[in-house]
């Protein structure tokens, strides 16, 4: 069983449940659709794994608490910022609005 890790930009495992970053979206990893969004996916999984190591983090659910995945939903929190927000600031996730969008150009 998986206890802690990242599995891309947007998801990650902690303490033995997925956890899907409930307020963002980020490039695909398995499968990719174009090299570009390899690429991107690949710096935002990376900057995740940054964000989750720099300390102490919250999590909360929102209006749903798991997906059709069976992963957990949940905004995740540092001293009350969204680190979703962050991935955001930096480019390298969308605002999550309820449909996927394509990361090729």
């Amino acid at each position: 069983m998986r206890t802690n890790c990242v599995v891309d930009g947007d998801t990650f495992w902690f303490e033995g449940e997925k956890i899907r970053i409930a307020d963002i979206d980020t490039p695909e990893l398995s499968p990719p659709r174009c090299e570009a969004e390899r690429i991107k996916g690949e710096r935002a999984k990376t900057r995740l794994l940054a964000l989750l190591n720099a300390g102490k983090f919250s999590l909360s659910s929102g209006l749903r608490d798991e997906d059709k995945y069976g992963r957990k939903l949940r905004t995740v929190t540092r001293e009350g910022r969204s680190l979703g927000d962050r991935l955001i600031d930096e480019g390298l996730a969308r605002r999550w609005d309820g449909a996927r969008h394509g990361w090729c150009e």
